[in-house]
C-alpha cells in the first residue's frame, strides 16, 4: 500500500471538518489525559465548533510490560470513549484513537492535512513532531501548532500558541483560537517558525555540538579537591599507634 493512502483516506474521511491532530509515545509525559480533556473543554465552551472539528490521536504504545502504561493506556481509552459518548453524533465522532506506528512519510500527510497540530508534553527535552508538523505545512495554508511551553522546541517555535498543559481551560481556549485564526495570522506564524528551523539545520546543530566539546576540552581543568588533613593522616598515626 502506498504511504499517502492513509493521508489520503484520511482527508476523505473529514467531509470538511477541520483536524486536530496528536502524534505521540503513550507516555506519561506527553500529557494526553490533559489534552483529551482540554479538547473536551472546547466544545463545551465553543458549541458552534461542534461538528466542524474533529481530533485524531496517535499514541503508539511502548513499556507495555510495565503496570502503570497500561493503565495509562486504559484510563485514556476510557476518557476518549467518554468525551465521544457524550459529544459525538451519528455521524460525527469527536476523537479517534489509534495504537500504532505509521511511516514517517504517512506522519508527514497527516501533519499537512491537520489544521492544528497538539504537541501539549507535561515536560519534554525537544520534541521533534513540533518540528515536523511545522516543516510539513503547506506556505499558502498553513497549521496553526499548540505547543507546551515545558517543550524544549518552545525556545525556537515561540510563534506557536504556547500553553501550559497543565491549565484545561487555557488549552481549550487557544485550541479554539487556533481553529479560528484568520489566514494571514497563521501564514505570519508559520513563516517566523520556517524560518527558524530553515537557519538551524541538523548540520549546524552537530557542528555547534562539535565546537561545545572542543571548547570543553581545551578549557583549563580545575585542581582536584583537596581531602580533609585529618582523613589523610589518620591511617598513618593509626599505624603508629598499633
Amino acid at each position: 500500500m502506498s504511504a499517502i493512502v492513509p493521508a489520503a483516506r484520511l482527508r476523505a474521511s473529514l467531509h470538511g471538518t477541520k483536524l486536530v491532530l496528536g502524534v505521540d509515545r503513550l507516555d506519561y509525559s506527553k500529557g494526553l489525559a490533559n489534552r483529551v480533556r482540554a479538547f473536551d473543554r472546547m466544545i463545551e465552551i465553543e458549541p458552534r465548533l461542534k461538528r466542524t472539528v474533529s481530533m485524531l490521536q496517535v499514541a503508539v504504545v511502548t513499556r507495555a510490560t510495565i503496570r502503570a502504561y497500561r493503565d495509562l493506556k486504559t484510563e485514556l481509552a476510557t476518557l476518549i470513549g467518554e468525551v465521544n459518548g457524550r459529544h459525538g453524533e451519528v455521524d460525527w465522532t469527536p476523537i479517534r484513537y489509534l495504537n500504532r506506528s505509521f511511516s514517517q512519510l504517512t506522519l508527514a500527510g497527516f501533519y499537512r492535512t491537520a489544521h492544528v497540530g497538539l504537541v501539549t508534553p507535561l515536560q519534554d527535552g525537544m520534541n521533534l513532531v513540533a518540528k515536523e508538523y511545522v516543516a510539513a505545512q503547506d506556505p499558502f495554508d498553513p497549521g496553526v501548532l499548540v505547543l507546551s511551553e515545558f517543550a524544549g522546541a518552545a525556545k525556537q517555535l515561540d510563534a506557536a500558541l504556547l500553553v501550559n498543559p497543565h491549565d484545561i481551560e487555557g488549552m481549550a481556549h487557544q485550541i479554539a483560537a487556533a481553529l479560528t485564526m484568520s489566514l494571514d495570522e497563521r501564514r505570519e506564524r508559520w513563516q517566523a517558525m520556517i524560518t527558524k528551523l530553515r537557519a538551524s539545520s541538523v548540520q549546524s546543530w552537530f557542528a555547534d555540538f562539535l565546537r561545545t566539546l572542543e571548547d570543553a576540552r581545551c578549557a583549563p581543568s580545575l585542581p582536584p579537591a583537596a581531602r580533609p588533613a585529618e582523613v589523610v593522616d589518620l591511617p598513618s598515626r593509626s599505624v603508629r599507634q598499633h
